[in-house]
This record gives structure tokens, sequence and C-alpha cells, in this order.
């Protein structure tokens, strides 16, 4: 197997570990590079201790420098920085000649002034857009495969999307009805020091945040909208809860005018009977976060309540995993030819 040098830019927070968890054991990835302004210079065994002998844990961490990296040899970059900041390097790096898998918002939505109504800014790189793929490796194999830059999406929008897309796609849910709740682990926000997420703050607490207008929520309507070929508004309610990791996603709508309860697993199992990643747990059957932590699976459980006419879509996934770094090694994958489980195939 060709080993394909690789980037990962922003390696210290926990989507950078988790990319460097996977990739050390990817065989067909050899680690070229890892930055860090923080931790430059040091081994990546020194940062995380987790690492101690795994083969190339020895890289040393080094400056975010586009030149430095592509000096390196590497033909793949995955961006692990904060919004606004990872469009810089993805041009920078771009004109180098790699390929570029953003894990930031920057290149997620098609509509610069989406991207300004919900992250404050003017967007950084307007004119990268049309050529950045949504990185959905269920919903866009084959866009993914030629891509050159891969938007990966969103921990919460992955929880929401893969669940809806295809009911969506064939009429079975009025997407005027849609609500979604989610609840994630406190490292959905990141690792910062902030005193809303210390542990005496977090434990044996939940709360809603970020309402009525998530971030997320641009790139969820987005993606809805397009399934459903008409424009989508719909309320999406994310709260914390007290573990570390794990989001787990219950989204109602209202079944269409002629559609049956029967139709909502049949198309689950149209859309995803042989994805590797999309585990469908049928009719009445819940999603846990246990079955999904440290995993790249998706659980789906659905069940319908004629009470309300509501189809009830329940999903579990983790949001360092499948909605952040196991997501874009799934469509590292794609791009570069390999087995679409490589690397990932860990439980």
């Amino acid at each position: 197997m060709n080993r394909v040098k690789t980037a990962i830019v922003g390696a210290s927070g926990y989507s950078g570990m988790e990319l460097l968890r996977l990739l050390l054991g990817h065989p067909g990835v050899e680690l070229a590079a890892a930055t860090s302004r923080q931790e430059a210079g040091k081994p990546l065994s020194a940062v995380f201790p987790r690492f101690a002998k795994a083969a190339g844990a020895e890289l040393a961490f080094m400056e975010p420098d586009p030149d430095a990296i592509a000096a390196t040899g590497a033909q793949a970059a995955f961006l692990a920085l904060p919004h606004g900041v990872a469009a810089e390097i993805a041009r920078a790096l771009l004109e180098r000649g790699l390929k570029v898998i953003d894990l930031s918002a920057d290149f997620r939505l098609n509509d610069p002034s989406v991207y300004q109504e919900f992250y404050g800014h003017e967007h950084p790189a307007p004119d990268l857009l049309d050529e950045a793929v949504y990185g959905l490796p269920e919903v866009r194999a084959e866009e993914i495969k030629a891509a050159r830059l891969i938007a990966s999406p969103g921990c919460y929008p992955t929880s929401i999307l893969l669940p809806l897309l295809p009911l969506l796609r064939r009429k079975l849910v009025d997407p005027a009805t849609i609500v979604a709740n989610s609840m994630s682990g406190v490292s959905g926000a990141g690792r910062k020091a902030d005193v809303s997420l210390l542990f005496c703050e977090c434990n044996e607490s939940a709360r809603a945040y970020g309402v009525p207008k998530h971030r997320h929520l641009s790139e969820i309507e987005q993606e809805l909208s397009i399934a459903a070929g008409e424009p989508v508004v719909v309320s999406f309610i994310p709260h914390l809860i007290p573990v570390t990791a794990g989001i787990a996603t219950t989204t109602t709508a209202k079944l269409a005018a002629g559609a049956k309860p029967e139709d909502i697993g049949a198309a689950l199992e149209e859309a995803y009977a042989g994805e590797p990643f999309v585990r469908l747990l049928g009719r009445g059957v819940p999603a846990d976060t246990k079955n999904v932590t440290r995993t790249n699976f998706i659980d789906i459980g659905w069940q319908y309540d004629p009470r309300t006419n509501r189809v009830l879509l329940m999903s579990a996934e983790d949001n360092i995993g499948k909605g952040a770094g196991g997501q874009a090694v799934q469509s590292f994958n794609l791009m570069f030819g390999f087995a679409p489980i490589e690397g990932l195939q860990n439980l």
C-alpha cells in the first residue's frame, strides 16, 4: 500500500488529537507534519503521552507555516483550526498542491452572506466556496473522490442530516414541522480554558445553549433545503451534558400526507444498507451514546407517534469521531482510493 504523506494543522486540540490517534494507526498514512503554535518543538508523545511508542509519535510539532508544511512532501492536510483562521492556510496549501480537508466551518456554506450572518464576519475566501465539497461520505462520495477541498460537516449537523436527508428526498415528512434536540459532551466546546466548561460547572448538570440560532443551524438548513428541493427552516436546540464525548439527537417531524410509517424504515434502509459506518437500529430502538463513543459509527433508530402524527428520529455518534476526525478520515480514504474503513475499524 502506498502511504500518503499527510499533515494535521492544529493538532493539539480535541479534534486534532483524534486525527492523530486515527492517522498514526492508518496503514496508508505517513504523518509528515503536525502543527501547533503552543507546542512547537515538542514531540507528539510529550504533549500526548498516550501515543508514546506509537510509530510516528517521535515527530515534533511545528509552526503552521505553509511553506514548511509543503516542504515535508505532504500531499494532504487536515485543518483542525477555528473558523476564520482555516481559510487562509487552506488557500496557501491548495496553492502548494496539497489536498485539504477542513474541519472548521469556513467552507461548509455555499452562500458567503449566510456565513457572515451566522459567524459575524465576512467570509475570508468566498472564491473557494464553489469548489468546496460538503464532506458527508454517505451522501457525496463521488464528489469527495474528485475534490481537492473538503468541508467536513459539523458534529451536530451530521447527527441530524443523516437520519433526515433520505426522508426529505422522498418527501415522507413535512419540512415545515422539523424540530431537532441534541445533547453533546463537553469536548464539543473544544480544548480551551472557559469557566462555563469547568468540571464543577458541568458535572451533574444539563443546559441548553446557543438558542435560538446556533451556528450549525446554517449548514443544517442548507443541506436540508437541498434535499427537499425547497427552503427549509427548522428549530434546533443543542444541550450540554456532563459527559466527555458523544451526541444524542432526537429529531421530530410530521409524517407527510400520503406517507406511511413503514416508509420511514424503508427509506433509511435504501439509503444506508451498504454504508459501513451507519448502523440502522430499526423501529422503536433508541440510539445510545455508550455504543458509539470512540468509534466512527452513527446509530439511527426511529419511531412513529400516531397521537401527534410525528416521526421520531433518534441518533447517536461520537462528536470528535463521526462528528469530526473520523468523518474527515472517511473523506480522506475516498480521495486517495483507500477502502472506506481503512484506519477506522477499531471498535
